[in-house]
């Protein structure tokens, strides 16, 4: 064992131990580790916002606009203070007797913000979805690559590149038709119901699958620097 001598390593290591007592049970010790770690990330982040926002965005172009002005020259960088305006008066609601002048500012992000998300979705995800979805039924490259493939493991990879097109297109369909409720969902419109049904399971599961591991690989790389960075044990 050959324990760290950095100070901030020892800070860190007694830090992740006081959230992990959690795991036994709620107690002061993990309180404070969260308080800690809500008010430091509070005060950085608000720092990084000021110094990388407010700054170049606000008080250094209103600034020269200010000291254009006192030339006789004006400028749109002025224009900015009704952004300061708007941004201040969201604070009017820590007054309920006054607080019906946020509801101006807070509209305005409401409906700019709703556009901004619903512009980005349809151009993120929904047109792009709708594209990866017009594939023909056998992609002719990967029919191809299975005639031209060798052994029994590259045909078999290969056959099931073969059927990806078509799997996609049956899960894209039966998937579609299962949220399709003006006809009831029995006999054969059932069953392609039901196989939308197993390949919503089948993504759900897959999808929890990858949060797991992403919570799993966190869990790991703070035990992997409990042992290795603190205690000097290269075990993982």
């Amino acid at each position: 064992m050959n324990l760290s001598g950095d100070i901030w390593v020892w800070v860190a290591a007694i830090l992740t131990l006081a959230i992990m007592s959690y795991l036994y049970k709620d107690n002061p010790i993990y309180k404070f580790a969260e308080y800690l770690f809500v008010g430091v990330a509070s005060g950085y982040y608000l720092s990084i916002y000021y110094a990388n926002v407010m700054v170049p965005n606000l008080f250094t172009p209103v600034g020269d606009g200010v000291k254009a002005l006192g030339g006789g020259v004006w400028t749109w960088d002025l224009w900015r203070l009704v952004a300061l305006v708007l941004g201040l008066m969201l604070f009017s609601r820590l007054i309920p007797k006054f607080g019906w002048p946020s509801r101006w500012p807070m509209g305005l992000l409401v409906g700019a913000y709703s556009g901004l998300a619903i512009m980005g979705f349809a151009q993120g995800d929904l047109l792009a979805q709708l594209q990866d979805s017009l594939i023909p039924i056998i992609d002719k490259s990967a029919l191809s690559a299975f005639g031209d493939a060798s052994g029994m493991t590259n045909k078999f990879l290969a056959f099931l590149n073969v059927l990806s097109h078509p799997i996609l297109i049956i899960g894209l369909l039966s998937t579609l038709y299962y949220f399709f409720f003006s006809q009831e969902h029995t006999g054969v419109s059932g069953k392609v119901a039901k196989v939308g049904i197993w390949f919503l399971m089948i993504s759900f599961g897959a999808s929890y699958g990858f949060t797991v591991m992403a919570r799993v690989t966190l869990a790991l790389d703070r035990l992997r620097f409990l042992f290795g960075d603190w205690l000097g044990l290269n075990i993982l």
